[in-house]
């Protein structure tokens, strides 16, 4: 089977080998904001590199970039998002982009004593950049992003003939019903899914058979290793929390969406039927100060994991310090 651009992901060079489970340790801050967040934490003394996950993806989705770019000169910090992966359970269930942001700020600048860092970002994790950028100005200095909704606020749009409601990745598409069922119905889906392994087979769905990633990406040790976190109810329930702020959740305060200046590198993975092609015009318009959008063959919304071998390449020669 081919993915977009006529490339046949079967011809991709191999990939950086994934390291074990256990290869990197997981530390735990405590932080002001009230939740504790598990990380892992390489390349103590490098440039500081957050690097920000999406739904359905913890941590883990980052496994064969962590040691590459502590090995390039990054500081790597890669956090599970409250209530996800190994993470504390916030006290008032409150799940949101700017709660999000407040974590990550308090993780990089409070607990690891980083006024500055870049952070690389897909999915959710590019939506929490965005607000990182203007709710703690001069706190991201560069970015990488890929496969995420950008900002929605960006003046612009229109003068294009760009209509942000209908972007691809808020919008309704032939593997959309998802975000009804987790935005709109959670207590339904949850009962539809009672077990361990009916919630873990609904997020290997999504690295498999709803085609957000090139085909054969992801081998049955990999679903296994990405879906096992979200077996536990309450954790995966945290990773919809986000889709159902579209449907009533309340915010703590709305996040901030305007245009993004900070220098950006824009890359994006075609195989993606979540986030489709319209991310490319949407990012010219969005990101003022930009690379790209550089379009990578063989990945789709989990480029990172996908294409590892030149995420790595391109993240190192374009966002650490010189």
């Amino acid at each position: 089977m081919t993915g977009a651009l006529g490339y046949d992901p079967a011809r991709r060079p191999p990939q950086p080998p994934t390291p074990p489970p256990d290869a990197f340790k997981v530390h735990h801050a405590h932080l002001p904001t009230g939740v504790t967040l598990a990380y892992v934490h390489e390349g103590v003394g490098g440039t500081p590199l957050l690097l920000l996950h999406g739904y359905p993806e913890t941590k883990r989705i980052w496994w064969r970039n962590i040691g590459p770019l502590a090995d390039a000169g990054f500081e790597v910090i890669a956090p599970d998002l409250r209530g996800v992966g190994d993470s504390g359970h916030p006290p008032d269930d409150q799940h949101d982009i700017a709660t999000y942001a407040k974590d990550m700020h308090a993780l990089v600048a409070d607990h690891l004593g980083h006024q500055a860092c870049a952070v690389a970002a897909g999915d959710v994790g590019g939506v929490v950049a965005t607000d990182l950028v203007h709710r703690f100005p001069g706190f991201v200095t560069r970015q990488c992003v890929f496969n995420t909704v950008p900002p929605m606020g960006a003046a612009g749009y229109a003068e294009r003939g760009l209509d942000i409601r209908a972007f691809s990745g808020t919008g309704d598409g032939p593997t959309a019903d998802y975000r009804d069922l987790q935005g709109r119905r959670p207590d339904e889906l949850a009962a539809m899914l009672g077990s361990d392994d009916a919630r873990r087979l609904w997020v290997a769905g999504m690295y498999t058979a709803r085609l957000w990633s090139s085909p054969g990406s992801f081998d049955a040790d990999d679903i296994a290793f990405m879906t096992e976190p979200f077996g536990d109810e309450a954790r995966l329930r945290a990773g919809w929390a986000v889709y159902q702020l579209a449907h009533g959740r309340p915010f703590t305060e709305l996040p901030f969406t305007d245009a993004v200046a900070v220098p950006t590198l824009i890359l994006y993975g075609p195989d993606d039927h979540a986030v489709r092609s319209d991310f490319l015009a949407f990012t010219e318009v969005a990101y003022t100060n930009r690379i790209g959008p550089l379009v990578v063959p063989g990945a789709g919304h989990f480029l990172q994991w996908e294409r590892a071998d030149i995420f790595n390449a391109i993240v190192s020669a374009v966002l650490i310090d010189r």
